[in-house]
């Protein structure tokens, strides 16, 4: 797949009508259409800027605006393919207006490969049937406008290996689409065993830290590969009860009253709902071993989830790191650094730096040689780590641990 500088709104082509940008579990992507069907889908670049600059180009003087009809559809099941959900391609409609017809039979083919499955070139080329066309099907693949929508990166090399991948992050960004598919090509030094995908390329991530800090690449190059895990939660209500629960207590400690207060809701491995927890009586909730504030923490913030206050995972997606934050700082019990961690380590977004976390300072003085740094200190050399602070930040944590 290539960074599609193929312009398929050319004469011979059909003319966009809208182009949008929308979230996805690995990063911004694009999207612009016809009356037809989809034109061109984008990928993430390493920043949204570079995204958004890329499709512009591809589809000048075009307005952006809200997707609609096979967009739509096209934005519900790139996100959720992006998110590890069985999808139908075949639902969305593509304008292959202006595409040879080698490639469009080629494409065609691609779209009804199965989630989970890879083929080699030379396979496909007989799916559309031109046997022992490989090296043509790999110039069709590295023009392909499509992205995801045909799903070039289930294409693989003879012989077992991963093959090329032109797309922002290349191979490493292949790999990470083929893992949410469920197929592994073995472990990548730097690309995170987590249990779901990272809003951010984390090989990318490295390389600008070691590019912007050479005393940051020291400590990387000590620490090694960035294993830093995401964790699934069905929903922010969840999390944020989680979370009060482990406020100020030991991780044992805490998984012990956790679980205890799981066990008395009917469904112990999903966590309570709103409804459920206002239900039980402080007396259960006590019992369990939730402490008083925490109590009135969890009722407050069970409230806030009824009055529709508290986003749900979708909605949070959406939002900047600083709109979640405000957005739940009103909670009683939730400070910033609640909110931060919420940000890493279940929405795995990319810019993240806790500043005043007691590790990280640590970390910093490990790593950099200093007195324990205020929080403006730690923000300030923070900039040039910018947009990947949360990669940063899991290798100072690292750095604490050291003895």
């Amino acid at each position: 797949m290539s960074h599609n500088r193929w312009v398929l709104n050319s004469a011979a082509g059909s003319k966009a009508e809208g182009l949008a940008f929308f979230p996805t579990a690995i990063g911004m992507c694009g999207i612009a259409w016809s009356a037809r069907g989809v034109l061109g889908l984008q990928l993430p670049e390493e920043t949204e800027g570079a995204t958004r600059d890329l499709l512009c180009r591809r589809f000048p003087g075009v307005a952006e605006t809200l997707p609609a009809g096979p967009a739509a559809i096209a934005v519900e099941t790139v996100s959720g393919m992006m998110s590890g959900n069985e999808v139908d391609l075949s639902s969305v409609a593509l304008d292959f207006q202006g595409v040879p017809d080698f490639h469009r039979r080629v494409y065609e083919a691609l779209r009804g490969t199965r989630r989970g499955s890879t083929l080699t070139y030379g396979e496909l080329a007989a799916m559309a049937g031109s046997p022992g066309a490989a090296r043509a099907v790999g110039t069709a693949l590295r023009r392909n406008p499509l992205a995801v929508l045909v799903p070039c990166h289930r294409v693989v090399a003879a012989g077992g290996k991963l093959g090329g991948f032109s797309a922002a992050g290349g191979p490493c960004t292949k790999m990470r689409m083929l893992g949410i598919e469920g197929v592994h090509f073995g472990a990548v030094a730097s690309t995170p065993p987590s249990t779901e995908p990272f809003e951010f390329d984390p090989v990318t991530a490295l390389r600008h830290l070691i590019g912007s800090d050479p005393e940051l690449r020291r400590l990387i190059d000590t620490v090694g590969p960035f294993e830093m895990k995401l964790s699934t939660t069905p929903s922010i209500f969840v999390a944020l009860v989680r979370s009060i629960t482990y406020q100020q207590l030991s991780g044992k400690a805490a998984t012990t009253i956790y679980g205890r207060l799981c066990e008395l809701f009917p469904k112990p491995e999903s966590g309570p709902t709103a409804g459920e927890l206002l239900r039980l009586t402080d007396e259960q909730l006590r019992g369990a071993g939730v402490s008083r504030n925490k109590i009135l923490s969890m009722r407050d913030l069970a409230e806030r989830q009824l009055a529709g206050e508290i986003p749900n995972l979708a909605e949070s997606r959406l939002l900047d790191d600083e709109d979640l934050v405000q957005r739940l700082l009103p909670v009683r019990g939730i400070g910033r650094w609640t909110v931060e961690m919420l940000l890493m380590f279940r929405l795995g977004r990319p810019d993240v730096l806790p500043s005043t976390d007691l590790g990280i300072r640590n970390g910093f003085v490990r790593a950099f040689g200093v007195p324990l740094p205020a929080p403006a200190d730690i923000i300030e050399r923070g900039e040039r780590w910018r947009p990947y602070r949360t990669v940063a930040s899991w290798y100072l944590w690292r750095a604490a641990e050291m003895k």
